[in-house]
């Protein structure tokens, strides 16, 4: 029998659900409360604000990120642009046209909120800087693997793969396709990244 959330989980799991679904700015506070069941005395006892709250429920989406990255990554057995593919390719069948909430929140909220305030920015930021980091020690990996040139520089590669998924699921929400993000992983893993002789 598992564990029954807290209440503040049970808000944060439900704050996700929305934003993921409806953005920040349509995910209302009384949204939020309604379909947790919850009274709004107990939101703000644990959320200050709608902003802060999204803060939390950000970093609760970023943890499992994490942790699916980690994961991928982790695996030793497989070789390093393997691995790379492997993660794209199980973020696409997560967040892509197909997937139970398209897009990834990092890029939505990337869109509606950063301009608006610096207190989601600073959280984005940090998430694609590890986000970034945790690509470019794959590449590094495949560098000295032999799978890629020693002239390949991690970094800028990874911050350029990572701006080309999140361009192309843009793109896919636009196009209600997955088309952008097949082109990006035909482009990325069978051109760019294909095994160098």
């Amino acid at each position: 029998m598992g564990a029954t959330l807290s209440t503040r989980d049970h808000l944060l799991q439900v704050g996700l659900e929305r934003l993921r679904s409806t953005g920040y700015t349509a995910t209302g506070v009384k949204e939020v409360l309604d379909v947790a069941n919850v009274p709004k005395g107990s939101f703000y006892h644990y959320f200050p604000s709608k902003e802060e709250f999204a803060v939390e429920v950000f970093r609760l989406y970023a943890t499992g990120e994490m942790e699916r990255s980690a994961r991928v990554f982790g695996d030793r057995k497989v070789a390093p642009v393997k691995r790379l593919r492997r993660y794209f390719e199980e973020l696409i069948s997560v967040y892509g046209q197909r997937g139970e909430i398209s897009g990834c929140l990092v890029g939505s909220l990337s869109l509606e909120v950063a301009d608006h305030s610096p207190r989601l920015r600073s959280e984005l930021q940090a998430v694609y800087e590890g986000w970034q980091k945790s690509i470019a020690d794959v590449l590094r990996e495949a560098v000295q693997q032999g799978e890629l040139a020693k002239s390949t520089r991690p970094d800028a590669l990874a911050e350029f793969l990572l701006n080309s998924y999140e361009g192309a699921l843009v793109r896919m929400k636009a196009e209600k396709s997955d088309r952008p993000l097949e082109n990006f992983l035909h482009f990325a893993f069978d051109v760019l990244l294909k095994k160098q002789s």
